[in-house]
């Protein structure tokens, strides 16, 4: 049995790691998907019956429930909510492997060394991210505010909780069957540093801090999988947890900031800058119809606002006609564009857009001049010139989609308000922009509708 379970979790990690390469591409990830989820199948199913644990009621009712609460989530939840529901999942991964440490120290008080030490780890990781993650959820939902939330002394706080939790566990290593209250401690020094880890993060960041909440999910089931002595929960944690840190990584280079400057910085907190001169020259509907139908090449930039609008759809239509029209259409993505990583291209993707379609901010920055027309739907932070431009804007050096160098710009947006860092974009007031004010959604099937009754 032995060596079958360890045969069994040498295929499943296999599984896991093919699964995850297939995830790369939108083209392939729903089978990434799957493959993972049967590799995870097999792991619980040989690790049951090696156990000899053959009465499966419990775990019926809870595959049950978890398949259900799964079922409704994958089908109800909206995708402009997706980022809460990532979130939300980052954090009971975090908390089932609290759950684990727990229940090994409460059932077998009198542990072994290595045990003493991937405990606490266990429980750390794993508090931190059951309440940073539902600290980002709130800020994601509109619970709490967006913005950073700072206070003196901050960050000094936050060390000494660390230095806490370390303190509580070398004691409880010191004497675990009457630790007790020193393993309470580390539970409740993870749980609110978890929440002071995240508050001080404004809005503008959320994609950096989902995707490195998700590697601390993976950590933490990593530090359980050692607690257990489990090792296809060791490879699955750490393969979580290093993807998740590849991913950190990536969406700070995208915006040329450093991760303890994602973390520390308090970004959006103060607004600051340079004052906006001119004036925003809005357009109606059949006036930016008569300039897309003699375009001959069009750039969309979606953002978060198509999310929120729902209008990935009829923007997808909207390409197809302009194509039909006789007009190069490309979608432009950035990096953290939306609430969490690659937000967009799941939008896009969800209504059939080719993902060959889909270019990356390298790739259209170069040829932006040459389009005819980028139309700008719902994004704001990411095309701000004033990344490049102003030299005291909080985002200066934060490289963008410079769609104002493109020859004409549209703008859907409901107004002139800023994004969700706050900051004032003078894209609206550029010679070449023009404002097409309204619902995302309700501009672009007007322009659908135009096209349609040409």
């Amino acid at each position: 049995m032995d060596i079958l379970t360890g045969l069994t979790y040498i295929v499943s990690a296999s599984l896991f790691i093919y699964g995850l390469k297939l995830l790369s591409s939108p083209a392939t990830a729903r089978a990434g998907n799957m493959i993972s989820a049967l590799g995870m199948l097999l792991a619980i199913v040989i690790t049951l019956v090696g156990k000899g644990i053959v009465d499966f009621r419990w775990i019926g009712i809870g595959l049950f429930a978890g398949a259900l609460i799964g079922f409704f989530a994958a089908r109800l939840v909206a995708m402009t909510r997706m980022p809460e529901m990532v979130a939300l999942f980052n954090g009971f991964g975090g908390i089932a492997s609290l759950l684990v440490g727990w229940s090994v120290y409460h059932l077998t008080r009198d542990i072994g060394l290595f045990q003493t030490v991937t405990i606490p780890l266990s429980v750390l990781i794993g508090g931190v991210t059951f309440s940073g993650s539902f600290v980002a959820f709130a800020k994601l939902a509109g619970i709490m505010p967006g913005k950073p939330i700072l206070f003196p002394g901050q960050q000094l706080i936050n060390i000494l909780i660390l230095a806490a939790a370390a303190a509580l566990g070398v004691l409880f290593g010191l004497d675990t069957v009457e630790g007790y209250a020193y393993f309470g401690g580390v539970v409740g020094a993870a749980l609110v540093f978890g929440v002071l880890f995240v508050i001080p993060i404004g809005g503008a960041d959320m994609p950096v801090v989902i995707s490195l909440l998700n590697s601390f999910s993976g950590l933490a089931a990593c530090a359980a999988g050692f607690v257990i002595q489990n090792n296809v929960l060791i490879v699955s944690g750490a393969l979580v947890g290093a993807s998740g840190l590849i991913l950190t990584n990536i969406m700070c280079k995208a915006m040329n900031r450093s991760l303890p400057n994602v973390l520390f910085s308090g970004f959006g907190a103060v607004t600051q800058g340079a004052e906006i001169e001119g004036e925003a020259k809005p357009i109606n509907t059949q006036d930016a119809f008569l300039v897309l139908e003699a375009a001959r090449s069009v750039c969309i930039v979606p953002g978060y606002g198509m999310a929120v609008a729902q209008a990935q759809h009829v923007v997808r239509e909207l390409g197809d006609l302009l194509e039909a029209n006789g007009a190069d259409v490309r979608y432009a993505i950035h990096p953290v564009a939306g609430r969490m990583p690659g937000h967009m291209n799941v939008l896009l993707a969800e209504a059939n857009v080719s993902y060959d379609k889909l270019f990356e901010m390298s790739e259209i920055n170069p040829i932006i001049e040459t389009f005819d027309v980028c139309l700008v739907i719902g994004a704001n932070d990411v095309v701000n010139p004033s990344a490049r431009e102003d030299e005291g804007s909080p985002i200066y050096g934060m490289p963008i989609i410079n769609v104002d160098r493109a020859k004409t710009v549209f703008v859907l947006k409901r107004s002139l308000s800023p994004g969700f860092a706050g900051i004032p974009n003078p894209l609206f007031y550029k010679e070449n922009t023009r404002m097409l004010f309204g619902d995302g959604k309700a501009s672009v099937q007007a322009l659908v509708a135009e096209f349609k009754n040409f």
